[in-house]
């Protein structure tokens, strides 16, 4: 397991100023995660990994978020597939402005996930146990995906769900140009409105944030 220490330098490398609350909130969290995932198998991640693949990976999106977190109202947030609540749970922490929906179909995954916002006391995190196609929900700003399905599928299933004026983003590993160009052909009345590429911390690995526009 990691320290808090490790984590302020690694919340700090990513640009980023977390409260010390905010912090041990994220320490939290990572030991909850890695002792419901003995039993449970939420995620394949070893817990040696958890700072840099789960939490420092997840918050590597909040500047991008953060842009779009402008308005009087809270920035709906939907993490499509939440699974273990990554990256929902720890941008929920670090942006407690925003209502972060987590969403997910398997009910042991959900199960932890109440647990969490129970134990964390999140008032700014909704559970839903749920596939995306069944969801009925005012429309949402963003709809954040983190190994949940193609670019393509993701826009198709939970299209309905997006404000008219919001955004998909998409974090993936290496830049996913064939699905990016199976996207493009489908003409589905959308646009890549921005490649980020992510740069985590301790993490050699490639990283990419894809954002989705309705045109």
């Amino acid at each position: 397991m990691f320290s808090t220490s490790d984590l302020a330098d690694g919340v700090a490398g990513l640009g980023l100023a977390l409260q010390p609350e905010q912090l041990d909130q994220l320490v939290r969290y990572a030991d909850l995660l890695t002792r419901w995932n003995r039993v449970h198998n939420l995620t394949a991640v070893e817990p040696g990994q958890t700072l840099t693949h789960h939490l420092l990976d997840s918050l590597s999106i909040v500047p991008t978020l953060a842009v779009r977190a402008h308005s009087a109202a809270p920035l709906r947030v939907l993490d499509v597939g939440a699974g273990g609540g990554l990256p929902g749970l720890p941008l929920a922490i670090a942006l407690p402005s925003a209502h972060v929906t987590l969403l997910d179909k398997v009910e042991k995954k959900v199960a932890f996930l109440r647990q969490a916002q129970l134990e964390l006391r999140l008032p700014n995190v909704d559970v839903v146990h749920a596939r995306v196609e069944q969801l009925r929900a005012p429309p949402f700003d963003v709809i954040l995906a983190r190994a949940f399905a193609t670019l393509l599928e993701l826009v198709r299933l939970s299209r309905p769900l997006l404000a008219s004026d919001g955004c998909w983003c998409a974090m993936k590993g290496t830049l996913p140009r064939a699905e990016i160009e199976e996207l493009e052909r489908a003409q589905l009345g959308v646009r890549i409105a921005q490649i980020v590429k992510l740069h985590v911390p301790r993490l050699a690995a490639e990283r990419h944030l894809i954002v989705i526009e309705p045109t």
